[in-house]
């Protein structure tokens, strides 16, 4: 793909990536290609972004390029989801799993990025009935009880029919991309990219009954918090999106293609699996 403008993507604590911004910027410049950021992402860096141009939340790039781990990459996918706009990720954070390019390969993947060389993969999500702006998980949509409160009695209906109903702290709803986070922390399975559907998990069960399962990408899930309990505080990629209250549901649904993420070329998710997670060991 041709690319032209590029919109700047950097962590929370940008000091991780300050030395890549300057880089970034003169590649950007070397390339002919015009670098920007929004305003907030500008006053990160200050003299580094003295060659990035400025402009308003709802610019629309040819592609975005983040310096920052998953949760920056996360954050991009969510920002430019149903618009097109590819996601391109240099890992500056721990793991990375959504990233293209490891930061000891920066030269390379500015490269990549700056000339359009990459694939682009399709990440599906999961769009909850919520009174929100933006209703779609990416990775995960989480109902946790409150700190300090009782343990949650969580049930969910597939179909029409209830499958499940467990005393719990809570229960994950996962994509693909997602069930390597949470999920796998819960001991559900790896779903690999490109598997339409989404699974669903438990988090800390009150019984040896309780298994996760993987629910097919037409099959809504409604997920209901039990009379008589607390209140379950929901949360869409980890951020918070509400609270489910005793005795009510929601509903949420699997939707193909919400936002893209660029890869490069030749790109595998099972060596991907590896060389990731080998890393925690």
């Amino acid at each position: 793909m041709t690319v032209k403008r590029v919109m700047l993507i950097t962590p929370v604590h940008p000091e991780r990536a300050a030395e890549a911004v300057a880089t970034a910027a003169e590649a950007a410049r070397a390339a002919g290609v015009q670098l920007v950021s929004t305003v907030d992402e500008h006053q990160k860096h200050v003299d580094a972004a003295t060659h990035i141009e400025r402009v308003a939340e709802e610019e629309r790039p040819d592609v975005c390029l983040v310096l920052g781990g998953d949760g920056s990459i996360l954050y991009a996918l969510r920002h430019f989801a149903h618009t097109g706009v590819p996601v391109f990720g240099i890992n500056f954070g721990t793991i990375g799993f959504l990233a293209a390019v490891e930061r000891e390969d920066l030269a390379n993947g500015l490269e990549r990025v700056f000339s359009g060389d990459f694939e682009v993969i399709d990440m599906p999500g999961l769009t909850v009935d919520l009174p929100l702006d933006h209703r779609t998980a990416l990775n995960d949509v989480s109902f946790l009880r409150q700190p300090r409160g009782r343990v949650a009695q969580l049930s969910y209906t597939i179909g029409d029919e209830e499958v499940g109903s467990v005393r719990c702290d809570g229960l994950v709803a996962a994509t693909p991309a997602g069930s390597t986070g949470y999920n796998l922390a819960n001991s559900g399975p790896i779903l690999a990219w490109g598997v339409k559907g989404f699974v669903v998990s438990f988090i800390a069960p009150h019984t040896l009954a309780a298994r996760a399962l993987v629910v097919a990408p037409d099959d809504a899930l409604i997920v209901r918090n039990a009379a008589g309990r607390e209140p379950v505080e929901i949360s869409l990629d980890g951020a918070p999106a509400g609270v489910l209250e005793p005795g009510a549901e929601r509903e949420m649904r699997f939707e193909e293609s919400v936002s893209k993420l660029a890869q490069l070329p030749g790109s595998n998710f099972y060596h991907r699996i590896r060389e990731k997670f080998g890393k925690l060991a």
